[in-house]
């Protein structure tokens, strides 16, 4: 990125951008959006925009990108290392879960699947934005409590792959089918504290 890239994509325009394309891609989906409708709605002229963004993926991506980044970010705060290792995966999964069963995170895997076969780059870049960056860390995070002595993990990116998908047992494809959009933090704590458990049974040290 050079100066002058860097010194345009900033200020209140830009912002106004952002935030609208948010809006609106979350709530009627990235085909249905086009540049006019952002234009107007973020009260800015279309060379601007164009300015900004040569075309609605890589406003998209931009957009993906920052709203991952920053619940990573607010996650990663949560999280502190040094407490037990069951106690890390707590918050771990719960924050997960917070994001995937979110309003953000339903409309953006919806809108991920239905385009990625005309756009693959769409959701290549919601993974490694989000998903793949948890699922770093997770591995970093393991590979830390075995040189301890707390876990045993041989594989520590299946293991990472693993307890996601544990942490959405019958939640996420309920979720994703319609049959129930909205759930308790208890609902929530119940699969997520059972995801730890299974884990620890399968990979901490006795």
């Amino acid at each position: 990125m050079n100066t002058q890239t860097a010194i345009i994509r900033q200020g209140r325009k830009f912002a106004q951008v952002l935030e609208h394309a948010r809006r609106l891609f979350m709530q009627h989906g990235f085909e249905s959006v086009s540049m006019d409708h952002i234009a107007q709605a973020a009260q800015v002229s279309k060379a601007t925009l164009y300015n900004y963004f040569p075309d609605k993926r890589m406003l998209f991506m931009e957009v993906a990108r920052r709203e991952c980044e920053e619940q990573a970010e607010q996650l990663e705060a949560k999280v502190d290392d040094a407490q037990p290792v069951a106690d890390v995966l707590r918050v771990v999964g719960r924050g997960l879960m917070g994001i995937i069963l979110s309003e953000f995170g339903r409309n953006m895997f919806r809108v991920c699947v239905s385009e990625v076969d005309r756009f693959p780059e769409i959701g290549q870049q919601f993974y490694a934005s989000g998903p793949e960056l948890c699922r770093n860390r997770l591995t970093e995070f393991f590979q830390e409590a075995e040189a301890r002595g707390e876990l045993s993990v041989p594989d520590p990116g299946l293991a990472a792959d693993q307890f996601e998908e544990l942490c959405k047992a019958g939640l996420f494809l309920r979720q994703v089918t319609g049959v129930q959009t909205r759930f308790t933090q208890e609902e929530v704590d119940y699969v997520v504290d059972g995801a730890v458990e299974m884990f620890i049974a399968r990979y901490g040290v006795r």
